[in-house]
């Protein structure tokens, strides 16, 4: 083998080097990132941040094959994204924008990994790196601009569920009122939580699958639908608790039943996966090196 050729391979230094870089990154930008952990464990709603890491993990691993076509070339697009990631940080920084604050610090740490891996890793793993995006918080007021919407949908269909199998209840807005006992949706299940939460897991699902992209498209546009559906299919037994049950009894099904959530949109993913497939419908792709 010519020392060109070697030279193109990959070792366990560029894996320590690409670890040595993100770290310094992440010590150089630490105040951002202990901002990010802070508003994680503080706010439920941004709960979801916790997800973001697995399920780039999860992408990566299933990716894994891609490597033997990737080549340790193009570390310029590093140095690209860490020059673009300080900008955003410091504008952040001093007008006092956080979006950009935390966006900026996780630039730079996707474009110090990249100023090892190159751009071939980019390209071949992007979904990867895109979730990693979500580990921004996101704004309060886009936040309610999604959250609203959910609660207002969740409650109405829950509203007529409920009727339909003879359960008497009364809605206003978001309140729902079964047994004189008053349930706001946004305290029942949270919908924030579940929204980011589901769409992880619908992204995982859609590039975690060798699936066709027109089917990845699909799947990732229903995903609101899966998440008012998981809502409503939370919010049923949770009303009826509240409703004929102690309030303790509620609160823990409340709070069990949220990540119970996440599986289930999996399983679902996957029996209609399973539904194309019988109906003969192509959705995967054959070549799982290239999924």
């Amino acid at each position: 083998m010519s020392n060109a050729a070697a030279a193109r391979r990959w070792t366990p230094w560029h894996a320590l080097g690409a670890l040595a870089l993100v770290a310094a990154a992440v010590y150089v930008t630490r105040g951002a990132w202990i901002d990010i952990a802070h508003i994680a464990f503080a706010d439920e709603e941004s709960s979801h941040i916790f997800l973001v890491p697995m399920v780039a993990a999860w992408i990566f691993w299933v990716r894994r094959t891609r490597l033997r076509h990737c080549l340790p070339t193009g570390q310029y697009v590093g140095p690209l994204l860490i020059a673009v990631g300080w900008l955003m940080h410091w504008y952040g920084y001093e007008h006092a924008v956080q979006t950009f604050w935390h966006g900026g610090a996780v630039l730079i740490a996707i474009g110090a990994a990249l100023s090892v891996l190159g751009k071939h890793v980019l390209f071949r793993f992007l979904p990867a790196f895109v979730v990693l995006l979500f580990l921004v918080p996101v704004p309060g007021m886009i936040r309610q601009e999604i959250s609203i919407p959910l609660q207002t949908a969740s409650s109405a269909v829950t509203q007529v569920a409920l009727e339909v199998f003879g359960v008497p209840v009364e809605r206003t807005g978001n309140l729902l009122t079964i047994n004189n006992f008053q349930v706001t949706v946004a305290e029942a299940c949270n919908g924030m939580r579940m929204v980011f939460a589901l769409w992880l897991v619908t992204y995982a699902f859609a590039f975690g699958m060798p699936l066709r992209n027109w089917v990845r498209v699909v799947v990732l546009v229903a995903s609101p639908i899966a998440a008012i559906a998981c809502n409503v299919a939370r919010l049923i037994p949770t009303v009826l608790l509240y409703g004929y049950a102690p309030t303790a009894t509620a609160d823990t099904f409340h709070s069990v039943s949220g990540w119970l959530m996440l599986p289930l949109a999996f399983l679902v993913l996957l029996g209609i996966l399973r539904v194309l497939r019988w109906a003969l419908i192509p959705v995967t792709r054959f070549n799982l090196a290239y999924q």
